[in-house]
């Protein structure tokens, strides 16, 4: 006799689910981005031992679906990556089919290169903590630098927040009066894109650091013409504030006339709130990349929300489309 053989046919369910969870350094964000996404925030138990090690469990089944884990890499840093990394791998072994770590302020990017000898890539250490803890995508917010990109060996989708900060430039400006300034050399790139679309002109601050300092900036000069022009100062994070601080007085020096500040990620370290407060700017606007509390928050500050950004990425990157196409293909460096 023959043997008989039985061909399995299992119809596969079409249903694909989209599951969002976040860790406990910026709720507020991720409820904002869950509600553009007119959905709500799965729960997670998120407790620490009595030694301060981090426990997680998620309450719903996440298994088979799309899962987008949020966390912002903020003070204590360190704690933040961790827990983030406990969820990836807590999701992992609960069987989600693709985990999405959601950065919105990627810790770490500064240190995206050797400056010295002996020295680490702490933000390649982190991709590959990531990629290891089981995160099959990476979603950030204006990464330091574009070539973090590359330290990783899986998918990273690159959101900017131009298109938030510029929009507020025309509510809030004339552009033809607007002289947009990269406080310091690698953020010429960047300014210039803001100028190129705001339709204004483009000034640079000449920095330098002195040898074997941290956190200490040297505003030297200024290219460009600033005189009695509102200079709109752009970068990507604001820490100690030192940098802004040197670039604005020396705009002010120049004869430059109103000043404000821009910035993706307020990291707000001491001493930056004093330095801000006391510079020769009339406005200081961030992004919501990074949680403000009340007690960090002075009258020249203005916070706008990056959720709708964010979440329309989320959104593209579940339904498998371009999230490139959402920055017009600038998002890439």
């Amino acid at each position: 006799m023959g043997e008989t053989n039985y061909a399995v046919v299992v119809e596969a369910s079409p249903l694909r689910r989209m599951v969002m969870v976040t860790g406990r350094t910026n709720p507020g964000l991720a409820q904002s981005i869950a509600e553009e996404l007119n959905g709500t925030l799965s729960a997670v138990q998120l407790r620490e031992f009595a030694n301060g090690e981090i426990h997680c469990r998620f309450e719903d089944s996440i298994r088979g679906a799309d899962v987008f884990i949020m966390q912002s890499h903020a003070s204590p840093v360190n704690d933040s990556i961790m827990e983030q990394l406990i969820m990836i791998d807590a999701a992992k072994r609960a069987s989600a089919k693709r985990i999405t770590a959601v950065c919105p302020n990627y810790g770490y990017a500064r240190q995206d290169r050797k400056s010295t000898g002996r020295e680490p890539i702490t933000a390649k250490l982190l991709a590959d903590m990531l990629q290891t803890a089981g995160a099959d995508r990476v979603l950030a917010v204006d990464l330091h630098s574009g070539q973090i990109q590359g330290f990783f060996n899986v998918p990273v989708d690159h959101l900017t927040a131009a298109p938030v900060l510029e929009e507020y430039l025309k509510a809030h400006t004339k552009t033809q009066d607007l002289v947009v300034v990269a406080p310091d050399a690698g953020r010429v790139k960047v300014a210039e894109r803001y100028a190129q679309h705001l339709g204004c002109d483009l000034a640079l601050v000449h920095k330098t650091r002195p040898r074997g300092t941290a956190n200490v900036a040297v505003a030297r000069d200024v290219v460009g013409d600033v005189a009695g022009r509102h200079c709109i100062l752009i970068d990507d994070m604001i820490d100690t504030a030192g940098t802004i601080l040197a670039a604005a007085e020396l705009l002010k020096a120049q004869g430059a006339g109103d000043i404000w500040v821009m910035a993706t990620h307020a990291v707000f370290s001491p001493p930056a709130i004093e330095r801000l407060m006391a510079a020769p700017v009339s406005r200081v606007v961030v992004t919501d990349t990074l949680p403000l509390p009340e007690d960090r928050r002075f009258p020249k500050l203005e916070i706008l929300s990056v959720a709708p950004l964010v979440a329309r990425a989320m959104m593209a990157v579940f339904s498998d489309d371009s999230v490139s196409e959402i920055f017009g293909g600038e998002n890439l460096a």
